[in-house]
């Protein structure tokens, strides 16, 4: 699964319409561009490429404020909706997820309401313990992994990555449970995007030819 359409998918949907340099905008303020591909080129090469396929459509708006060409402002259709609904739900439940990805996820997952988000990570929970079960009964010698020389290091890596997964999905569940964030349904969410013309501490500042379009 690709970060970068659920990001954009997700950005653009927050607003209603936007604009690639809002999304880029977004996307930055997240600090996405470096936990993600989320660079410039690959925003706006998302955002044709979903035009294309349907999940996004365009609209001619008026010129920038800065006087140059109009910009092309994306809304998102009802197969963009769906995209971003099984999108988030695929990230937020696989075990093996990229952190990217799931990253991404989890700066959506109050779109979703409160009991499936625990139910998506509940699963993604079981996935963890059933994989990190199988790494350990099938790879790992009755020695340890100290008798596998340097690639039991391996081992160790994928062993510790999944109690770290483990542990941080274990300690998000509780939060939710206990109340915290607003989702779905519940009232007025965290406002996670900028307002036009809203400036953004952690823009990378670099211009883009994109940024027109």
């Amino acid at each position: 699964m690709s970060a970068i359409r659920l990001l954009v998918l997700g950005a653009v949907r927050q607003h209603g319409r936007a604009h690639g340099y809002q999304v880029r905008n977004d996307l930055e303020y997240w600090g996405a561009h470096e936990w993600s591909q989320a660079g410039p080129g690959s925003i706006y090469h998302a955002l044709k490429q979903m035009a294309k396929q349907g999940l996004l459509v365009a609209h001619e708006s008026a010129p920038s404020m800065a006087g140059g060409p109009p910009r092309t402002e994306y809304g998102v259709t009802e197969r963009g909706v769906a995209e971003f609904f099984a999108l988030l739900r695929a990230a937020l439940t696989a075990y093996d997820q990229r952190t990217d990805v799931l990253s991404a996820a989890v700066g959506f997952m109050v779109e979703l309401e409160r009991d499936e988000a625990l139910a998506l990570l509940r699963e993604r929970l079981a996935g963890i313990e059933e994989w990190r079960g199988s790494v350990t009964s099938h790879y790992v010698p009755e020695g340890g992994t100290g008798s596998l020389g340097h690639i039991g290091e391996i081992m160790n890596l994928w062993i510790r990555t999944a109690d770290a997964g483990e542990a941080w999905t274990r300690e998000v569940i509780g939060r939710i449970e206990a109340g915290a964030y607003t989702f779905a349904g519940e009232g007025e969410p965290f406002v996670g995007v900028l307002g036009e013309g809203e400036e953004n501490p952690y823009a990378t500042g670099g211009p883009d030819p994109g940024d027109d379009g």
